[in-house]
């Protein structure tokens, strides 16, 4: 699969409205039939900054993802909420799910 994860810092005057600004796009994207998870969390040191974690099935899925015209439109209309270009980290890794983290193991 294509795990990604990114950082978004957003212009203070709309951290709080990001979830609603990405709200069609994240909705969208969720739908993709490749799409295998798309989850924004807010942080917690720091409130004008969103982390996306997200995963795709594959190579095709990941070119569904960015050729969509949810993503075209996102790449247009979002950037202007945003106080810096993003961070990534973006990789392809064997496996197809989240695996348990054994130091933490619940009975």
């Amino acid at each position: 699969m294509i795990f990604i994860t990114a950082k978004f810092l957003i212009k203070p005057e709309y951290a709080d409205q990001w979830p609603s600004l990405t709200k069609q796009f994240t909705e969208a994207t969720r739908a993709e039939p490749g799409c295998l998870w798309f989850d924004w969390s807010r942080s917690v040191d720091n409130p004008n900054e969103y982390v996306i974690v997200e995963a795709f099935r594959d190579d095709d899925a990941g070119a569904e993802h960015v050729n969509s015209e949810h993503f075209r439109t996102a790449r247009a209309t979002l950037p202007q909420y945003l106080a810096e270009t993003p961070r990534i980290v973006n990789m392809k890794v064997p496996q197809d799910d989240w695996s348990a983290l054994g130091e933490f193991t619940v009975a």
